[in-house]
């Protein structure tokens, strides 16, 4: 017999099967049954195996197969497909395959069934399971219908029975060629049970599936037409939800939305539609809507590019702050060059008062930009940086997007404060959430929780305050670039007071149309005797005071002059006694008395180290709640001097008849750190040598036990502090002055000497009074 392949699909005996030929090789085939004489014409249909090419071989086909006769061909038009109606005849086992070409030719045999007893108990039960299914499937099948089913069960051949019903249901070819090769009827109903019962589970499931759906959408129906309705009742009231639903659709429409936020948007007010107005979910989803139609997505100020404009506006507002002013027109000058240039992430670094916070709204005003301020210190939870989603009752954005929708632009100048005192608990970290937001190469996408759409804050002008960078987490300290304000001498405070705090005070208490005098002695005994900080706040808090006393007598008619001149007499009448006096002054003549420069997180300061000697026998005693490193530096000072007593002149047995007592005023204050080691040191040379130091020489650095000096941290603020103080000379080691010096600025280094320290004997010859013996 001729074979042909047939690729999907398993011809069954006595059965019609449909089958679509395309291939050359079958086509030929077809022609020369077709041409033979006779009938019927027969030819072995057999099925093809899963992925093996169109033109089958004989291994690309099943060994068991249907014998056939063609009962109809039509042929396509083009004549490249004929369309066959085959009569299944017989089971066949291909025995060989005798030619290959033009097409397969095989010897084959026919399977005779064996018989089966009608009365089999097990071949009732398989028939009847497999009818009952069947039914089951008919019932919600539109391809199957119950009289098919009813004249398949009256064929009493359990074998046909069993080909019949495999044709009812939607089986793989693989399955289909399972009961084809099943000779034996009983099998064959074993194989068709499990396949019938399977696919009447999935009918079940489906049409439950089916049922389910309908009525959502029947409860979804329903709902749609009594919104509509109400919608209607509404619209003639002109009040309620469809005309706020309308508003809504209008802002979205003029919106200018980036593609993602206005897909969020959209999607939001087709939910927004579908809910009651009296649901709670009502108000959380116009919430967002309002808050995503309210961003400034493509809102800007123009930048004022004008460098002579920023130039005036910064000195105007600020005095001295060049290294500052300079990064900004630095700034100005790349943006006017690119206008894509990302924003800037400063961090200003300084002690309190100095004018960090200020110093933003005068860069935001120099550029023409908005301006923001967020406090962070003491914020602990993330939340507060990225918001809380909106499954949370009254969740609201985070402090950045709310500050920029209250900006109404892009990009504002944003100041953070007191980014160093950012706290972290069980909440979360800020620290961690503020990553994103300080990074130029993330911030373009900032991802806030409550929006679930990223903004773009690469246009945003950061800038940010600390007391201090020793608390500001590294990663997040690495993302923004350090400028560190130092703190003001007596010569700064005076110009400041002159030129800023005395007018802006004056307008503050009401005394514009008063002209009120500072004369210069005055401020000075204000900023000496009355303030002690490295900023400027105090110092106009004590000319507010004086002012505000000032107000009282003229508002009681004491004062008539519109001019009033404030003289000492009068300062001391508003502000009472001194608060403060010169360390200076006092120390002046006292042996064992040293002045020693400290750093502290709020700027550099001056302290005096003081020893005394008392009878006893080798005691050390060490107070003003000192670290132990400072402690360490107390007993190398203490073996050094042991070690050149001789050279000294100091009786080498001084120790063993003496017990000696360092201290360190505030002893509230704790204090550590190497670099009072050379000021201990003087501390002690001055004590047995019964020399008095000169006060105004200051001095810092680390000492070793063979009198090298080291160099020491916080140079720049200590120097500022030592030209606050009225120190004269100032004793660096070597190392320091050549490399930190650089940063002091110009007018303090003018003011002060520098003598470079390598040993601690290079110290001896500046530090004793000039009527005492030298050293």
């Amino acid at each position: 017999m001729p074979v042909l392949a047939i690729k999907g699909g398993v011809v069954f005996p006595h059965l019609f099967s449909p089958i679509l030929v395309t291939t050359k090789r079958s086509r030929q085939l077809i022609d020369d049954v077709l041409a033979q004489e006779g009938e019927p014409k027969f030819l072995a249909a057999v099925t093809q195996k899963p992925n093996t090419p169109e033109d089958a071989r004989a291994q690309d086909i099943y060994s068991i197969g249907c014998a056939a006769i063609i009962l109809k061909m039509f042929r396509s038009p083009d004549g490249n497909a004929m369309r066959l109606l085959l009569s299944g005849v017989e089971r066949i086992r291909i025995k060989e395959i005798i030619k290959e070409e033009p097409y397969l030719v095989a010897r084959v045999e026919v399977l005779k069934e064996p018989e089966v007893d009608p009365e089999n108990m097990e071949a009732q039960a398989l028939k009847r399971g497999i009818t009952e299914a069947l039914l089951e499937i008919a019932k919600d099948s539109p391809s199957l219908a119950e009289e098919q089913v009813t004249m398949a069960a009256s064929v009493e051949d359990l074998g046909r029975f069993g080909d019949i019903a495999a044709t009812l249901i939607n089986l793989s070819v693989e399955n289909r060629q399972r009961i084809l090769e099943a000779i034996d009827p009983i099998e064959r109903l074993r194989i068709l049970l499990p396949l019938v019962d399977r696919e009447a589970e999935i009918m079940r499931l489906s049409q439950k599936i089916r049922d389910n759906v309908k009525e959502e959408i029947d409860k979804g129906q329903r709902e749609y037409f009594l919104r509509e309705q109400l919608k209607a009742i509404q619209k003639e009231l002109g009040i309620g939800e469809g005309q706020e639903i309308a508003e809504l659709r209008e802002k979205l429409e003029k919106a200018e939305l980036p593609e993602r936020a206005r897909a969020a948007a959209e999607r939001e007010l087709a939910r927004l539609e579908t809910i009651p107005s009296v649901s709670p979910e009502y108000t959380v989803s116009r919430n967002y809507l309002e808050w995503l139609l309210s961003l400034p997505w493509n809102q800007r100020t123009e930048d004022n590019l004008d460098m002579t404009h920023a130039r005036r506006v910064l000195d105007e507002d600020h005095y001295d702050l060049e290294r500052v002013k300079r990064r900004i027109l630095e700034f100005l000058a790349v943006r006017s060059l690119r206008k894509d240039a990302k924003g800037s992430i400063l961090c200003f670094v300084g002690p309190p008062g100095v004018g960090k916070t200020s110093l933003g709204k005068s860069i935001a005003r120099a550029m023409g930009r908005k301006f923001i301020r967020i406090s962070l210190g003491g914020i602990r939870d993330e939340a507060e940086i990225r918001g809380h989603r909106r499954t949370y009752v009254g969740a609201i954005p985070g402090r950045i997007i709310s500050a920029i929708r209250d900006a109404g632009t892009k990009n504002p100048v944003f100041m953070m404060d007191e980014i160093d005192k950012l706290g972290a608990d069980f909440r979360g970290d800020p620290a961690s959430a503020l990553l994103e937001v300080l990074d130029p190469e993330q911030n373009h996408e900032f991802s806030d929780h409550y929006l679930e759409v990223p903004f773009d804050l690469s246009e945003v002008f950061f800038i940010t305050t600390a007391n201090t960078v020793a608390t500001i987490p590294p990663p997040l300290l690495d993302r923004m670039e350090i400028i560190e304000i130092e703190g003001y001498i007596e010569e700064d405070k005076l110009r400041i007071a002159k030129d800023y705090l005395i007018k802006r005070e004056t307008e503050a208490t009401g005394l514009s149309d008063y002209s009120v005098v500072f004369p210069e002695r005055v401020l000075r005994k204000i900023i000496r005797e009355y303030t002690r900080e490295s900023g400027v706040r105090e110092l106009s808090r004590r000319i507010n005071a004086v002012l505000r006393r000032v107000a009282v007598d003229v508002s009681e008619g004491r004062i008539k002059n519109r001019t009033i001149r404030i003289t000492e007499h009068r300062l001391r009448e508003y502000l009472g006694p001194p608060v403060y006096y010169s360390e200076m002054a006092e120390m002046r003549g006292k042996p064992g008395v040293a002045t020693g420069l400290v750093w502290t997180p709020f700027g550099g300061d001056v302290v005096f180290i003081e020893s005394e000697k008392v009878p006893g026998s080798k005691k050390l005693i060490i107070t003003g709640q000192l670290g132990e490193v400072m402690r360490e530096s107390c007993e190398i000072a203490l073996t050094l001097l042991r070690a050149r007593a001789k050279k000294l002149g100091i009786p080498e047995d001084f120790y063993d008849k003496s017990d000696i007592h360092i201290h360190v005023p505030s002893g509230a204050v704790p204090k550590d750190g190497p670099s009072a080691g050379i000021t201990i040191f003087a501390s002690l040379v001055s004590l047995f040598t019964e020399r008095p130091l000169d006060p105004t020489v200051a001095m810092t650095g680390e000492i070793t036990l063979t009198g090298k000096i080291l160099p020491v941290g916080g140079i720049k603020e200590k120097v500022v502090a030592a030209a606050r103080a009225g120190v004269r000379k100032v004793l660096l080691p070597r190392w320091n002055l050549a490399r930190d010096t650089e940063e002091i600025p110009e007018h303090i280094r003018r003011k002060l000497e520098f003598v470079p320290l390598d040993e601690v004997d290079d110290a001896l010859g500046h530090i004793f009074l000039a009527q005492g013996d030298g050293g």
